[in-house]
């Protein structure tokens, strides 16, 4: 079956007993036994609950992974993948990646011993130089947050597998409507679904896909002995957001190409980092791996410092000033102030995340609207 066909019916089956077409939602944090001893499908939520599970079968199916994990955010998935590593351990992240995940690297995982090194996952050649003996895992993001860099996955792949690492990527951006990193040789995929899975601002949550059925029970073990599961409801909301998955990011894409275009061509705007447009450094590998579209982020620069950008963010009035990504609504925000707060400021300018920088995520209203709004606040 297509993407879109699979998204509205792999994991949601009828319910038997009713005929319903949508499947009732499991609240219950405990389900009896056959007998002592004697372990059913589910036993207890934090263990596996039947509407979380329903979610992990449709997710894996879109990843083409062999099993999902569904989390109470993405940061607990992220935290789960990096529970694996012991002390001692080094890891290699991008340095385009969103301001929680760099914050989870060098201010917690970094206590229990475990060494990060951060490279520009662009350049394979400084990814190769970076592993050591002891590096365990590439974490890298595609397209990249806030600077939308976009990295060759399969290439990474190849390197990371020489030197016996793992290779995961967030590919919230792109999500599985566009990039499947699995199917590009990637080992774990990771999204935080209250972006684009979920797809309304109603739903906090997070996903990791594997390929490899030993990787599967290993992460299942961690989440499980830790505990930081998706609860019953969020599963399915996220489950409802993903049947429309195809159509609102075909959508959203559309439109966020159209406003790069725009914003490329006015001269309030110094830069337009969108991977869509020809003269982005990562287009090429964008069209080759992303599926005929380039994701619906589109990050601007605008001409002044700081408290420019910070007016040109706060005078919209259809783009709401709110971190987050991916939903219908559109959105706006300084990565310097917000998302991306938690860098050092040292590591923000040496790596072109400047205070110029503006992000805006692109929903489902009309284009000329959208227009409209960033004509204004960038007059002002």
């Amino acid at each position: 079956m297509h993407f879109r066909t699979r998204a509205i019916h792999v994991g949601n089956p009828r319910d038997p007993q009713t005929g319903a077409v949508v499947a009732p939602i499991h609240l219950s944090a405990t389900f009896v036994q056959p007998g002592a001893g004697e372990w059913g499908e589910f036993d207890y939520s934090r263990s596996g609950n039947p509407t979380r599970k329903a979610l992990e079968t449709t997710i894996a199916n879109l990843e083409s992974g062999c099993g999902a994990l569904a989390f109470a955010s993405g940061m607990a998935a992220i935290h789960c993948v990096t529970s694996m590593l012991e002390t001692g351990d080094h890891v290699i992240a991008g340095a385009d990646i969103y301001g929680g995940t760099f914050r989870l690297l060098h201010k917690v995982v970094s206590r229990a011993g475990i060494h990060v090194t951060c490279v520009d996952t662009t350049d394979l050649d400084a990814i190769d130089r970076a592993f050591t003996p002891t590096t365990n895992l590439l974490w890298l993001e595609t397209p990249g947050n806030p600077l939308l860099s976009i990295t060759d996955i399969a290439a990474c792949a190849e390197i990371a597998h020489q030197h016996g690492a793992l290779l995961g990527v967030d590919s919230t951006f792109a999500t599985p409507v566009l990039t499947r990193p699995l199917e590009l040789g990637a080992d774990i995929v990771m999204h935080s679904a209250t972006k684009y899975l979920g797809g309304h601002s109603d739903v906090l949550g997070g996903v990791l896909i594997v390929r490899d059925k030993a990787l599967f029970d290993r992460l299942y073990f961690t989440q499980n002995a830790t505990g930081a599961v998706m609860a019953p409801l969020d599963a399915y909301l996220c489950s409802r957001g993903i049947k429309t998955l195809f159509v609102r990011v075909r959508e959203q894409c559309q439109t966020a190409l159209r406003i790069a275009e725009w914003l490329a061509a006015d001269p309030r705007v110094s830069r337009v980092l969108y991977p869509g447009l020809p003269h982005h450094p990562g287009h090429a590998i964008a069209r080759r791996q992303m599926n005929a579209a380039f994701g619906a982020i589109v990050t601007l620069e605008v001409q002044g410092d700081f408290a420019v950008a910070k007016q040109v963010a706060e005078a919209t009035k259809l783009f709401q000033l709110a971190v987050s990504l991916g939903a219908v609504e559109s959105l706006i925000e300084q990565p310097a102030s917000m998302s991306h707060a938690s860098y050092d400021a040292a590591f923000r300018a040496a790596h072109g995340i400047t205070d110029g920088l503006i992000r805006i995520s692109i929903g489902l209203e009309a284009f000329e609207d959208l227009r409209d709004d960033l004509n204004r606040a960038l007059g002002q």
